[in-house]
């Protein structure tokens, strides 16, 4: 069995997380047993909802635990078998975690699945035809259940979730405006990704003028806003709410540094009479085929075109984290580890 190359989660951050936070290890893979297969890892999966699992708080899942491989999505091939539901060159997606191979038992529900390639290449599986994909599939169908003409605001608007949020919203014929940082993103947003509108959240130092530039852009109001930052970007567009709104609640990655979030105007929740829900998409498996056969197609078709950023090798792993909490990845992160 080959030599496993590992990352483990070695100290909790006390504030923002470090490269400190992270090990580099190397150890051998275990034997298979009967029902297992050994999986060679081709790309790995940086997800912001890691940052809240390294703290020791309570959650909607457990901690990461201390010592063990940072957890995470991957793909890759199945390298040997000794499960009847797999074959050696099998492409599968699962949850293989910060490492170079990963050792799975097959008969877990929702551990291992194949994938096809033919149209879909295999790192998109992480992404836009994967969680990221489903999570807006479902804020969109479920939360905010989209209605042709309706005015729709997403913040991280050019990431995995954003990207393949508008291409959702526009086969449902809504309007589209999306709020990113920086002037490449915004144009990537309205160029490519077919935002009718994004602004540039770093052009504003407040609340107040980020909803002045949106109100420009929508100038009847928002009808649903899926939320991925919080803070001042959900102040601004809160102002902008219509009546009977909707808010999908899928992150709040301004304070996963432990940071409070305030709200500054919650009375807009019973003035404007608004519905703002929470999720976790990985409580809602019986909704992943349908929006998995929909992103897929969408891909296959070229109506989703996903921009990725591949850091390249396990050992960029952590330094590509941090970077996507500071918002410096450009779509989809992703480590390349062969």
């Amino acid at each position: 069995m080959p030599t496993n190359t590992q990352i483990l989660l070695d100290s909790r951050p006390s504030d923002a997380a470090t490269l400190s936070n992270f090990k580099l290890v190397t150890q051998e893979t275990p034997a298979l047993q009967d029902g297992q297969v050994l999986v060679r890892h081709h790309f790995l999966s940086l997800d912001p909802y890691m940052r809240g699992r390294m703290n020791d708080a309570k959650s909607y899942t457990a901690p990461q635990a201390l010592g063990e491989v940072m957890g995470g999505g991957t793909v890759g091939e199945v390298l040997e078998s000794r499960s009847p539901l797999f074959t050696p060159g099998d492409k599968v997606v699962g949850l293989g975690g910060w490492q170079t191979y990963s050792v799975v038992n097959a008969a877990t529900p929702g551990a291992l699945r194949k994938v096809d390639t033919t149209h879909v290449p295999l790192s998109y599986y992480l992404g836009a035809v994967g969680m990221p994909g489903v999570t807006a599939w479902y804020g969109l169908v479920h939360i905010l259940e989209a209605q042709a003409g309706q005015t729709l605001v997403v913040s991280a608007s050019t990431g995995a979730v954003g990207s393949a949020f508008a291409a959702l919203a526009k086969t449902r014929a809504c309007r589209v405006v999306g709020i990113a940082g920086g002037p490449a993103k915004c144009d990537y947003a309205t160029t490519e990704l077919g935002f009718d509108a994004c602004i540039d959240y770093k052009q504003h130092t407040d609340a107040a003028s980020l909803s002045s530039a949106l109100k420009e852009v929508c100038p009847d109001g928002v009808d649903g806003y899926f939320e991925n930052v919080g803070g001042m970007v959900l102040d601004a567009v809160m102002l902008r709410m219509n009546d009977f709104g909707r808010i999908a609640v899928c992150g709040m990655i301004a304070g996963y540094d432990g940071k409070p979030l305030p709200m500054n105007y919650p009375a807009l929740i019973l003035r404007s009479r608004l519905k703002i829900q929470g999720f976790i998409v990985t409580e809602h498996l019986d909704v992943w085929p349908q929006a998995l056969q929909e992103l897929g197609e969408l891909v296959a078709t070229g109506r989703l075109r996903p921009r990725e950023s591949v850091a390249q090798g396990l050992a960029a792993a952590p330094q590509a984290f941090l970077g996507l909490l500071k918002g410096q990845n450009f779509g989809k992160q992703i480590v390349k580890l062969m």
